[in-house]
């Protein structure tokens, strides 16, 4: 793959960001911020200290949200998409355009889901403000195991195929990946701050809208940026006015 394709990849990663970020715009404002609204006034209503907002919170929901998630997805798109220039044709063989949703399901599995369901990600009003560093330490440490323990799956799988076959190679390396996660899991330390009286029902949707607006990130970017890699990697031939397919030039 020359450069002139790796930056078109890259170009064309980071507008399929762009494009996930203003999708996951629109969950994280509909199903995200009531969630964290109330998280908020449950926290006011508990709390004896006010503190006076440096950002009005109506700024934050707004264009601060607006800010975050667009040039995060802007950002992560051309990491993607730097990501993809690698594994194309290294991972199987599969087209642009499978290649893409193949990377972004990875992603999102080993990026936020692991883990996620190791350190779940908790409302405003929970946490010790003294642990912060310590949970977000975590949480980077179980993303990186995550992500290193993914792409050695991928390696040992490779080398294994010739010798059992890519179904049961595939199987073996994420059989290896679940035991040494489920390890990890097991071993790193536990966080729970959760207040006994904080709403049940109000972690578990916060909880689920978190998700939800990373699902909609990854998903959209794999589709968009599956349709726009296809779309320069394969090109579809012009056609004639007699409808004679009319070889492109390179």
């Amino acid at each position: 793959m020359n450069s002139a394709t790796v930056r078109n990849l890259l170009v064309r990663g980071m507008l399929a960001g762009l494009g996930a970020g203003v999708l996951a715009l629109v969950v994280a404002y509909f199903l995200g911020e009531p969630n964290v609204d109330s998280a908020i006034g449950f926290e006011d209503a508990h709390s004896h200290e006010h503190e006076m907002e440096v950002v009005s919170r109506s700024l934050q929901s707004t264009a601060g949200l607006a800010t975050g998630v667009l040039v995060y997805g802007v950002a992560f798109g051309g990491v993607a998409a730097l990501a993809y220039c690698v594994a194309l044709g290294r991972v199987g063989r599969f087209s642009p355009r499978a290649t893409a949703l193949l990377l972004s399901g990875c992603a999102l599995l080993t990026v936020y889901v692991v883990p996620f369901l190791k350190y779940p990600a908790n409302p405003p009003s929970v946490g010790d403000p003294d642990t912060i560093g310590k949970r977000t330490g975590l949480y980077f440490l179980m993303m990186l195991l995550s992500v290193l323990l993914a792409i050695a799956a991928t390696i040992l799988g490779k080398r294994l195929a010739p010798r059992l076959g890519t179904w049961y190679a595939t199987v073996v390396a994420v059989a290896g990946f679940v035991l040494v996660i489920g390890l990890a899991y097991a071993f790193l330390p536990v966080v729970n701050e959760v207040p006994k009286d904080f709403p049940a029902t109000l972690l578990w949707r916060f909880r689920l809208s978190a998700l939800a607006i990373q699902a909609v990130l990854w998903g959209g970017f794999g589709l968009l940026f599956g349709e726009l890699a296809e779309r320069l990697l394969n090109p579809k031939p012009a056609t004639s006015a007699s409808g004679r397919a009319v070889p492109s030039a390179h």
